[in-house]
């Protein structure tokens, strides 16, 4: 999807990355192979997954003032499913333009 986005929007500053959550960095090293999302490992100074009260597959969808703006769980909506998977990629450009986030799948 971050690929699509830069093609498809390249004025727009969307950014897509993971954060791990503390204690599951066993798995890291085998993250490359998977794909190519920047992975980045929280730790207790920084504790995103409690600030973000996060729970596990969530995206949680910043806006530029790094507030989170929207959440949608993968446990959920499913991105194999176009549905789910354009409804993603609009929050993201919306959120990034500045404009309404569209209703939910």
């Amino acid at each position: 999807m971050q690929g699509e986005l830069a093609a498809d929007y390249p004025s727009l500053s969307i950014t897509i990355l993971a954060v791990n959550e503390i204690g599951y960095d066993s798995g890291n090293a085998s993250m490359a192979a998977v794909g190519d999302l920047p992975l980045l490992q929280d730790d207790t100074s920084a504790a995103v997954w409690t600030a973000w009260s996060a729970g596990w597959r969530d995206v949680v969808v910043l806006d530029g003032n790094n507030a989170e703006v929207y959440r949608f769980n993968l446990q959920t909506y499913d991105l194999r499913d176009s549905t789910d998977y354009e409804h993603l990629k609009a929050v993201f450009v919306a959120v990034a333009e500045g404009a309404p986030i569209p209703a939910g799948p």
